[in-house]
């Protein structure tokens, strides 16, 4: 019989597998419009969603006192996911993947305006030392003038408003419920897209990617929380920087992105610093929202 902590660890590597295959379908479906991929990659993201609603719920599931709030993590998550998928299909896959591992240090400064949280100077260092290993990542947008790599932190600001609002609402809100507003918001956002841009009609192919980019966006998602729910964050949170191990196998095979220097050593350093902040975070009790959506 397997420990709760070896059950979640291997939700985390499911996790991390799920969010890998996800980031190369997008990549890989960059001929079509971003609205249409947000749509269907939320619209087939409802699948998973519905098999963890208890069957006791099922008629009062989507019950909330506080629809305004939903309505922010959804435009919030929306916005992330779309600075997310430009990023994606504009840059080498492991700069957008290193790049998103900074969530947390944005969470930490969110943290300190919209909640009034003290952040003691482990937590400052870390902060600084994240966005020195953000800045050698983007290096290249100095060089060669490359505005795409400013998505990824502007995923990573948007982030951090998910990840505020999500503290709130899990407060009241079943995992469930958060999850369904988020999914329904961002399904209608994207589908709103169909009327001034030319979506395209995909072929069987196509289709078969998109189904997969919907089902492991939303069942990454599940296996994640329910990692954070099973097994100790310490143990859990270092599994999830694989993803840069097979961003970087991936990006080469694929797509022949061979990593600079540069992207990795500061890739070390945000790694470093969300480790650093996720400990933080635990050692004081507070939710750990991982730094993906």
């Amino acid at each position: 019989m397997l420990t709760q902590n070896q059950i979640g660890v291997l939700y985390m590597v499911g996790s991390v597998i799920c969010f890998s295959i996800m980031d190369i379908c997008v990549k890989w479906l960059d001929y079509y419009p971003v609205g249409q991929v947000l749509f269907l990659r939320f619209f087939i993201g409802f699948i998973p969603i519905f098999f963890i609603i208890p069957k006791d719920k099922i008629f009062s599931f989507y019950k909330t006192s506080r629809p305004g709030l939903h309505a922010f993590r959804a435009i919030s998550g929306a916005l992330a996911i779309i600075a997310l998928f430009l990023g994606l299909r504009e840059l080498p896959l492991a700069d957008v993947v290193s790049l998103t591992f900074g969530g947390p240090i944005f969470v930490t400064i969110a943290s300190i305006f919209f909640l009034s949280e003290k952040v003691g100077i482990k937590r400052w260092s870390a902060v600084f030392l994240g966005f020195v290993g953000m800045l050698l990542i983007v290096q290249p947008a100095f060089i060669d003038v490359n505005y795409y790599y400013i998505t990824p932190i502007v995923f990573c600001i948007f982030f951090a408003c998910v990840a505020i609002s999500v503290r709130s609402l899990s407060k009241t809100e079943a995992n469930y419920t958060i999850a369904f507003y988020f999914t329904l918001l961002c399904s209608l956002l994207g589908l709103g897209t169909i009327f001034f841009s030319d979506w395209i009609m995909p072929t069987f192919i196509d289709f078969v990617l998109f189904f997969v980019l919907g089902l492991c966006g939303s069942v990454a998602n599940l296996l994640l929380t329910q990692s954070y729910r099973l097994a100790e964050a310490s143990l859990v949170t270092p599994i999830k920087y694989l993803s840069l191990v097979f961003a970087i196998i991936f990006g080469y095979f694929i797509w022949s992105e061979v990593p600079k220097i540069l992207t990795l050593l500061g890739a070390s350093l945000v790694i470093a610093s969300s480790l650093i902040i996720f400990m933080r975070e635990n050692k004081l009790k507070k939710q750990i929202i991982a730094p993906r959506t």
